[in-house]
C-alpha cells in the first residue's frame, strides 16, 4: 500500500464483514454493507481502480448449530441463505463486483495454500489444550455449544467471546464455569491437542501495522489494549463436523476454525472477480500478493485494502487476520472501517421479539432503496452508535432529499426546460464555479478519511448552497436574458450534485444524470465531470423523491407494535425466530428485549442484608481510552467518593451524567479493566443500561433495604 492520498496508482479493494447464513437480513445489518458500497462508488468517482467484494460465511458453529435444530445439512442450510443474501443486496444497489461464500473450491485452496504457509515459516505447533466436553453427550463443545463467565472481567460469555462485557476473544479452555448448551448441564474440561498460530512471535509486527492503519479510530485504539495485555496464541482449529478440515494428515478430525477461512474469502472473491473479467481489467494479485514475506513487501505495486466492518469483530481483522497475510507473504491492509451499533427507536434489534426493519419489508413498503441508503450513510458517523425511527426517517427524507436536494434539482431543470429547453447558453459565474470547486475539494477530503457521511455531505450542502442561490435571484422575476445566467449555474450545480451524490443515491443520481440529458451512466463520472458543460437540450424534469406523510409514519409504527406485541402474547408474529446472526454487531440478539426468565433458585433474608446497596450521586464520568463499552464514574456514596467501572460508554452521553442519582453495590469485590480499578458497581436495568435511580430525594450513601 501507498499511503498516498486516493486516487493512487495502485487497485484498491474494499471488502464488507461476511454474513453468517443463517437467517433474515433486517436494516441493522445493511449498514456495513451499504457503507463499503458507497466507499466503494466514492473511491471509483475519485478515479481510483477499485474491487468491491464480500461472500456468505458458510461456516462455524452459528450454522451447525442452526443446521442440526432444523434437520438439514448445513451445506444446504447455509446455500439456501447465501441464494437469498444474493438475492437481497442488488435490491438495495449494493453492488459487490463479486459476492461468494468461504465453502466453495476458490476459497478452500487459498485457504489450504496460507495455512502450509504458516506451518513451513514455522508459525503452527501443537499444543495441549483443555476443550470443554459435554459428559451427558459424549461429545467436544466448540466455540457457541459452550457458555459461561469470562475469566477476564467476570461477564457471562459465549465459548469464543465475551459479547456481553468487555469483547474479548476467548480461546478455547478459558471460559470459566462452562456450560453445555446441548443439554444445559455443567461442562467439563478435557484434554485434547489442537493447532495453534504463533501470533505471540508477532507482538512487534502488529504494533508497527497499527501504527500505520488507516481508517477509524476504534479499529486502531481497541486491538492496543490487547498487545499490551501480552498477545495469546491463536487457536486454530476446532473439534466440529462442520468446516474445512484441517490440510495434512496429521490433522486428524480437526476442521479450521471459521476465522481462518472467513477473511480468506476477501482473497477468494477478488480473485474470482479477474477470473471472471481478466487481470487486464483488475489483477487480483497486484491488490494481495506481496514479492516477498513481511511489510518490506508493500512497494509500489502493492495493493490498497480496506475493510469494511461491525465493531464486534475489530480483533479478527487488526490482530489475526494481518499476522497471517503478513506470514503468508500477502499485503497487509491499509485501513479498517469499523461501525458503531445500530439501534431501533432507542432499543437493540431483537430477531426473537420480531423487533426489527427487516430488508424485504423496507422494500415491500414501497420506499426507494435510495432514502435508506442515504439514512444509514448520513444519520451519523460511521463509528457512532445511530438509532433508525420511522419518525427520523421521514423527518430526513422529508428535510434532506425532498425538500433540499429534489426541491433544488426539480425546480432548476423545469425553469430551464420550460424557459430555454434546456440548458441556457451562457457561461458558469466565477461564485459558482468556486463554490462547486470547493463541494469537490470536500468530497475528495472526506473520502481520503473515509467518511461517507461527509462525502455525501458535500452534495448535499452544495444543493442547499443552490437552493440560497436561486430564491436569492429570483430569475422568475426576470427577463430571460438575465434569468439566463442564473439558471446557467443552477443546471451546472445540479450536474455536480447528481456527480456527487452518485455513491450515495446511485439510481436517483442516474434518474437526475438523465433528466440532465447527460448520455452513459453516472457510475463512469469522475470529479472533472462536476464543472464540464451539461447538455444544452433535454426534456421536463420529475420529482426525485416523493414526501412521507406523517399518516405513513404512525401505520408504520403501529405495525412494528402490534407485531412485537404478538411475540410477547406468543402467537409467533409474522416471522419466525430463525435466529439470524452475522459477523457485524446490528446482527446479533444483543441488547435482545425478550425478558429472562425468572431465577429458580431463591436466598434468604440473610443473604440480602449481606448486599450493601447505597445510593450515590455521580460526580463525574469520563471514557477509558481504547475501551468501546467502558466509563470511569467518580460516585458519592456520602462516606467517600468512590471510582467505578461500568458499561456504559455507549448507552449515555456521559457529559450530562454528572449530578445524576444511582443505586451503588458498595461491597462489590474490586476489580481492575482495561487496566482501571472499580470499587462498587452502578445498578442498571436491561441490555440498554437503565440506571437505576431513586424516586425520592435521598441522600448519597443512604442504604437501600
Amino acid at each position: 500500500m501507498s499511503h498516498e492520498e486516493f486516487p493512487t496508482d495502485n487497485p484498491a479493494v474494499v471488502t464488507c464483514g461476511l454474513p453468517y447464513a443463517n437467517g433474515d437480513l433486517h436494516i441493522g445489518h445493511l449498514r456495513t454493507y451499504v457503507g463499503g458500497d458507497v466507499l466503494s462508488r466514492a473511491l471509483e468517482t475519485l478515479g481510483q481502480q477499485t474491487a468491491f467484494v464480500s461472500g456468505s460465511d458458510m461456516h462455524g458453529t452459528p450454522i451447525a448449530v442452526q443446521a442440526i435444530e432444523d434437520g438439514v445439512d448445513p451445506e444446504e442450510f447455509a446455500l439456501e441463505w447465501h441464494e437469498q443474501y444474493e438475492e437481497t443486496f442488488p435490491k438495495f444497489d449494493i453492488d459487490f463486483d463479486n459476492y461468494g461464500h468461504t465453502h466453495d473450491d476458490t476459497n478452500r485452496e487459498l485457504t489450504y495454500e496460507i495455512v502450509e504457509r504458516l506451518e513451513a515459516e514455522g508459525y503452527v505447533e501443537e499444543q495441549e489444550i483443555k476443550v470443554a466436553w459435554d459428559p451427558q453427550e459424549d461429545q467436544p463443545l466448540p466455540d457457541r455449544y459452550v457458555e459461561g463467565t469470562c475469566p477476564y472481567c467476570g461477564a457471562d460469555a459465549r465459548g469464543d467471546e465475551c459479547d456481553e462485557g468487555c469483547g474479548r476473544h476467548l480461546e478455547p479452555g478459558e471460559i470459566e464455569e462452562p456450560v453445555s448448551t446441548i443439554s444445559g448441564n455443567p461442562a467439563e474440561y478435557r484434554e485434547r491437542t489442537h493447532k495453534f498460530f504463533r501470533v505471540s512471535e508477532l507482538t512487534d509486527y502488529l504494533s508497527a501495522f497499527l501504527d500505520r492503519l488507516e481508517g477509524t479510530s476504534n479499529a486502531r485504539n481497541q486491538p492496543r489494549q490487547w498487545i499490551e495485555d501480552g498477545l495469546q496464541d491463536w487457536c486454530i482449529t476446532r473439534d466440529l463436523d462442520w468446516g474445512f478440515d484441517y490440510p495434512g494428515d496429521d490433522g486428524e478430525d480437526l476442521v479450521l476454525y471459521v476465522w481462518v477461512d472467513a477473511p480468506i474469502e476477501y482473497v477468494a472473491s477478488t480473485k474470482q472477480y479477474t477470473e471472471r473479467v481478466g487481470a487486464d481489467i483488475y489483477d487480483w494479485e497486484r491488490a494481495w500478493k506481496a514479492d516477498e514475506v513481511g511489510v518490506e513487501a508493500a512497494g509500489p505495486d502493492s495493493g490498497e485494502i480496506i475493510h469494511i466492518i461491525g465493531q464486534d469483530i475489530i480483533q479478527h481483522h487488526t490482530i489475526f487476520w494481518p499476522a497471517m497475510l503478513h506470514v503468508a507473504g500477502y499485503n497487509e491492509p491499509r485501513a479498517v472501517v469499523a461501525s458503531g451499533f445500530m439501534n431501533l427507536d432507542g432499543d437493540a434489534f431483537s430477531t426473537s421479539r420480531n423487533r426489527a426493519i427487516w430488508a424485504r419489508e423496507f422494500l415491500d413498503e414501497g420506499f426507494h432503496p435510495d432514502t435508506l441508503r442515504y439514512y444509514l450513510t448520513t444519520v451519523g458517523g460511521f463509528q457512532d452508535e445511530i438509532d433508525f425511527s420511522w419518525d427520523r426517517f421521514a423527518e430526513r427524507v422529508n428535510g434532506e432529499l425532498v425538500g433540499n436536494v429534489g426541491n433544488f434539482a426539480y425546480r432548476s431543470l423545469l425553469f430551464a426546460e420550460r424557459n430555454f429547453g434546456g440548458t441556457p447558453d451562457a457561461d458558469v459565474s466565477e461564485e459558482v464555479r468556486e463554490r462547486i470547486e470547493e463541494a469537490v475539494d470536500e468530497f475528495e477530503a472526506a473520502v481520503n478519511d473515509y467518511s461517507t457521511r461527509q462525502a455525501t455531505q458535500a452534495a448535499v450542502n452544495l444543493a442547499a448552497f443552490g437552493n440560497e442561490y436561486i430564491q436569492r435571484h429570483e430569475p422568475w422575476n426576470l427577463d430571460d436574458d438575465e434569468a439566463a445566467p442564473v439558471i446557467r449555474d443552477c443546471v451546472q450545480v445540479a450536474k455536480a450534485v447528481a456527480v456527487l451524490v452518485y455513491p450515495a443515491t446511485p439510481d436517483t443520481a442516474q434518474r437526475l444524470w438523465d433528466q440532465l440529458g447527460e448520455d452513459g451512466s453516472v457510475a463512469d463520472a469522475t470529479l472533472d465531470a462536476a464543472l464540464e458543460a451539461p447538455p444544452s437540450d433535454f426534456g421536463e424534469p420529475t420529482e426525485l423523491f416523493e414526501k412521507i406523510e406523517d399518516e405513513r409514519v404512525e401505520e408504520l409504527n403501529q405495525k412494528l407494535e402490534d407485531r412485537v406485541e404478538a411475540v410477547a402474547e406468543g402467537d409467533g408474529g409474522d416471522a419466525e425466530d430463525d435466529g439470524t446472526e452475522t459477523d457485524e454487531a446490528a446482527g446479533s440478539d444483543e441488547g435482545s428485549m425478550d425478558v429472562e426468565a425468572l431465577a429458580e433458585e431463591r436466598i434468604g433474608f440473610d443473604d440480602f442484608e449481606e448486599l450493601d446497596i447505597r445510593v450515590g450521586r455521580i460526580e463525574s464520568a469520563e471514557p477509558i481510552e481504547d475501551s468501546d463499552k467502558l466509563a470511569r464514574l467518580e460516585v458519592d456514596i456520602g462516606l467517600e467518593t468512590r471510582q467505578v467501572v461500568a458499561g456504559i460508554k455507549q448507552l449515555h452521553d456521559l457529559d450530562e451524567l454528572p449530578g445524576t442519582k444511582v443505586v451503588l453495590l458498595a461491597n462489590m469485590e474490586k476489580a481492575e479493566l482495561f487496566g482501571v480499578e472499580s470499587n462498587g458497581m452502578v445498578l442498571a436495568a436491561g441490555e440498554q443500561a437503565d440506571l437505576l435511580t431513586t424516586h425520592g430525594d435521598a441522600e448519597p450513601g443512604t442504604k437501600i433495604r
